[in-house]
């Protein structure tokens, strides 16, 4: 089993990563993928032979995986990212899943975790059904076939077999591999007992940044792979483009009212559904907050797209079945 780790600007948290996966039953080597010498320097003060560092220069996720996977050997790949733990006997269990199902990859939940401050908050927020949308690996289900999971646990030739992660992906790189995956025939596998701690941004504007991100790459997977969005996803960019034209209604009208109301239909259905987050009453404001974020920046982000210059086409990888992979 070879674990592989993208690391940027985490010297502070890609040691105690790389620990984590030491610890797993049946590991074989650790491929950090840093895109920063700090980060470096910090992962090979380890004193562990099966610790190894190549250099990521572009810094994207994407190549950082692809790299770390070129420089592994094994033929089970496990994905960790530098500032989640694994828990104790998460690749066992992974390898179990993997021989019992037959599946291309299996994961877990992503479990949103701070102590204190907005941090909490936000974790609260992302958890929600109302933040999280539905998906499996932020709220939870039965094992069985799911669209994605979190982080993931690959048989080294489907990877191979459907050429690796997308380096145009900023974001969402996880998501539109799963995608190909499961077009190419193969299954993606939900394991509930696969939950990995997950820390969240620090502050509205972190998360703001990182949902539009989101917004915008999901855009680009859905330009990919047409069919490919689900209807929860139009949810964020209908609400911005309802809010817009009852901003514009309001304008036509001279009258502030018909975006008051609305707005205070909004604000109403954000704190009903913070109050059912939160563990702590004075969260409250600051998760309707995080999920208003949420929802504003995915679905701008998303009505934005990505960057000019990045194609809907993506070129075949060295080795790929382009008849299989493609949409």
């Amino acid at each position: 089993m070879s674990v592989i780790v993208p690391a940027l600007d985490a010297a502070d948290g890609a040691p105690r990563a790389v620990r984590s996966a030491l610890t797993q039953q049946g590991v074989d080597e650790v491929v950090v993928a840093a895109g920063d010498p700090a980060t470096r320097a910090a992962v090979e003060q380890l004193d562990d032979p099966r610790v190894r560092v190549v250099d990521n220069p572009s810094g994207r996720t994407a190549d950082a995986l692809n790299a770390a996977i070129a420089a592994t050997t094994g033929e089970v790949v496990v994905r960790l990212d530098a500032y989640a733990l694994l828990p104790g006997g998460y690749v066992p269990t992974a390898v179990a899943a993997l021989r019992a199902t037959g599946a291309a990859n299996v994961g877990g939940m992503q479990v949103p975790t701070a102590e204190r401050g907005t941090a909490r908050a936000i974790a609260a927020a992302m958890a929600s059904p109302a933040g999280a949308g539905g998906a499996t690996y932020r709220v939870g289900g039965s094992a069985g076939p799911v669209d994605t999971v979190y982080l993931g646990v690959f048989r080294r030739a489907a990877l191979e077999q459907v050429g690796g992660f997308d380096p145009r992906f900023v974001r969402n790189q996880d998501g539109e591999l799963n995608l190909r995956l499961r077009r190419a025939g193969y299954t993606v596998w939900f394991v509930p007992e696969l939950a990995v701690a997950y820390t969240p941004r620090a502050s509205l504007r972190a998360l703001a940044r990182q949902y539009g991100q989101y917004g915008r790459w999901r855009r680009l997977t859905a330009r990919t792979h047409p069919g490919s969005l689900a209807a929860r996803q139009l949810a964020p960019p209908v609400l911005v483009v309802g809010l817009l034209l009852v901003a514009a209604v309001s304008a036509l009208l001279a009258s502030v009212w018909p975006l008051a109301l609305a707005l205070g239909a909004y604000a109403a259905g954000l704190l009903v559904a913070a109050a059912g987050a939160v563990g702590v009453l004075r969260d409250v404001p600051v998760t309707a907050a995080s999920l208003a974020t949420m929802h504003l920046a995915w679905g701008i982000g998303f009505l934005l797209g990505p960057p000019r210059g990045v194609a809907a086409d993506r070129p075949a990888a060295a080795g790929e079945d382009p008849s299989r992979s493609s949409p």
